[in-house]
């Protein structure tokens, strides 16, 4: 790619918080290598640990009332040009968002892919509910596609580098737990204490070949039954996909009005399946509340509970899908089966995703426009969605080889396509 294609080469990267690992300390090397600047605030140990540069290493210890303020005057001083962070809703960073967006600073919004687990996002100045691909229809991106762009890869059938994600998120928090003395000003955007996000991740790495014998059987034990049934896709009550683009606070209500919806309109020989996230590691006691909502409405013998695994095994037999808004569901879509949401997604078109109630749906759930949904899906991978991960070396690595290009590109990776300008994502096989 020639240097006119990238932009201007003074480039001043400033980092705020990433995916827990070392991904972000390896794409400041990559930018590095570019000529660019590249700064990185840290607001905790966890954040220092994994920055490997201490000459570019600024440490944010004051008040949290005074980070606006700092962030102004870092931006004047530093003539930071690109801001980089993971998510945008955690309150430093959407304080972020708002400070660059005034004063005409880039923002670089990574996150997990809409279409994980080989794929990441990478947008600009916002991710999931906050995106560009809110506004956009499904006929904008089949006018901007080429229609000679090849036929894209089905989505994985598992999760990915999951242990490594796992392994990283308790070493994340053991700095933080037990080297954080110099950041006494830190708060956690979460509400559970620090020191209970240290043990239910260790709990959680240590338990999985436990955990993984449990949700076999789970799995086979509703498929085997021969009934009919619904699956219900579980995600992280404390993620910010939950906490900022829904109308729930738990998963616990939103089951409760799961169940009582299955209840009502589901034909009664039919099962409700209810897959707990990959990744749950139990702040709430979903199984037995679970347990006790179904015995409630008189259905324990049709409704059951799946502690996590592989998603695909259970899709092939679902009549339907319900969800918030987990990017699972475009699995859910790219079937072809039938997919009711509850909150906002970047997935929640009219042509594929059901708004019927939960009565109805169960009762006689619509399908999908796959035709409608394969044009979705070759837009995202033409575009936001980069091969690789954060948490595996052989995904970082991938990621890495395209993603510092798509930064310094002065359009973001919508407007290369919608302009009908040469995308910039590279189509890269998948390595599983």
């Amino acid at each position: 790619m020639s240097p006119s294609a990238i932009g201007p080469q003074r480039r001043v990267f400033l980092f705020l918080q990433g995916p827990h690992g070392p991904f972000f300390n390896g794409l400041g090397r990559m930018l590095r290598a570019t000529g660019a600047e590249v700064w990185r605030v840290g607001f905790n140990a966890g954040d220092q640990a994994f920055w490997s540069d201490p000459s570019s290493y600024i440490p944010f210890r004051d008040d949290p009332a005074l980070w606006p303020d700092t962030l102004a005057t870092l931006i004047a001083e530093r003539r930071v040009t690109d801001i980089v962070l993971y998510g945008d809703t955690r309150p430093i960073h959407a304080c972020a968002v708002d400070v660059a967006r005034a004063k005409g600073v880039t923002v670089h919004v990574f996150e997990e892919g809409y279409l994980r687990p080989w794929w990441v996002t990478y947008e600009r100045s916002g991710s999931n509910g906050n995106s560009r691909l809110m506004s956009l229809e499904v006929t904008q991106m089949q006018q901007a596609l080429d229609q000679s762009f090849a036929q894209t890869p089905p989505p994985p059938s598992h999760w990915g580098d999951m242990r490594q994600h796992i392994f990283y998120g308790a070493l994340y928090h053991w700095f933080v737990l037990f080297m954080n003395r110099r950041y006494r000003s830190f708060r956690p955007h979460r509400d559970l204490p620090v020191s209970k996000e240290f043990s239910l991740y260790f709990k959680r790495l240590a338990l999985m070949p436990f955990h993984r014998i449990q949700r076999r059987w789970a799995t086979a034990r509703a498929r085997i039954s021969g009934f009919p049934y619904h699956l219900v896709l579980l995600q992280l009550g404390h993620d910010s996909s939950v906490q900022s683009h829904s109308d729930y606070s738990c998963m616990s209500d939103f089951v409760a009005d799961v169940i009582q919806g299955f209840e009502k309109g589901a034909p009664a020989h039919h099962r409700l399946v209810i897959k707990e996230h990959p990744l749950e590691n139990h702040r709430e006691p979903l199984r037995k509340r679970v347990r006790q909502m179904a015995r409630t409405q008189g259905i324990s013998d049709r409704v059951h509970y799946v502690p996590g695994g592989k998603l695909a095994k259970l899709l092939d037999d679902a009549n339907s899908a319900v969800t918030i808004n987990s990017t699972a569901g475009q699995q859910v879509l790219w079937r072809g089966i039938p997919l009711r949401i509850f909150g906002r997604s970047v997935y929640d078109k009219p042509e594929f995703v059901s708004h019927q109630s939960l009565t109805d749906f169960f009762a006689a759930p619509m399908p999908p426009d796959q035709s409608a949904y394969q044009i979705y899906r070759r837009f995202l991978l033409k575009t936001s969605q980069v091969p690789g991960g954060f948490y595996s070396r052989r995904g970082r690595r991938q990621l890495l080889r395209s993603v510092a290009d798509m930064m310094l590109s002065a359009k973001d990776p919508y407007q290369s396509v919608l302009t009908n300008k040469e995308a910039l994502t590279p189509q890269l096989r998948v390595v599983e």
